[in-house]
């Protein structure tokens, strides 16, 4: 019977250190928070788990390689409440080998018209922050998912779980094998054709 491992997925939040130690603290507290919620909901099929405040390129590299090598992460995702610096995301994007997906979306899901001041535009600039990591993606053909709303919506929530899905799916991919009958040549790589290709593109096992 195929049982598919416990996989989780890495939450990771842009920021920098500019904003100080109590916006910071604000930020990791919300996005926590957010996790609890979406881990609460009963829509996901796997767990997210809260990794870091990434704040320098160094942060984000560490992360991202962390990922690649833990076998039960089964993907990445990203948000930036505050505003995070892109070109510190390209180094460990380029690095990052599991299914990455960017949650644009806010902390709460309206704009408190009546108390709105600096402090609150200070540590709320998901917009700003979003559009500058999205352009990174953009640039270096990232292809990854991007999903744009409130999280705490119910279809923005299924469109996460679908994704999780998709990401197992891929992360499960790794272990096929494939069997084909009726070649000659064992696994001569300049007779392979096709089965090459899998395993290079696929990371499919085609053998006999």
């Amino acid at each position: 019977m195929l049982k598919v491992p416990d996989y989780e997925f890495w939450f990771v939040v842009g920021s920098q250190h500019l904003y100080g130690e109590e916006i910071l603290g604000e930020v990791r507290s919300d996005t926590e928070d957010i996790i609890n919620k979406l881990n609460a909901s009963g829509k996901l099929p796997y767990p997210i788990k809260f990794k870091a405040v990434a704040t320098t390129a160094d942060e984000i590299t560490a992360v991202m390689k962390e990922a690649n090598y833990t076998d039960k992460v089964a993907g990445v995702i990203t948000w930036m409440h505050t505003y995070s610096p892109a070109k510190n995301w390209i180094h460990g994007t380029k690095l990052l080998q599991k299914p990455l997906l960017h949650l644009a979306t806010q902390y709460l899901d309206h704009i408190p018209y009546d108390t709105i001041n600096f402090d609150y535009m200070n540590l709320n600039q998901s917009a700003h922050g979003d559009r500058e990591y999205g352009y990174i993606n953009a640039r270096l053909q990232k292809h990854n998912k991007v999903i744009y709303g409130h999280w705490a919506d119910p279809e923005i929530q299924q469109e996460i779980a679908d994704w999780e899905d998709v990401a197992v799916a891929y992360n499960e991919s790794f272990n096929i094998k494939v069997a084909r009958f009726g070649d000659t040549m064992r696994n001569v790589a300049v007779t392979e054709g096709d089965k090459i290709q899998g395993q290079i593109q696929f990371g499919w096992t085609v053998d006999y």
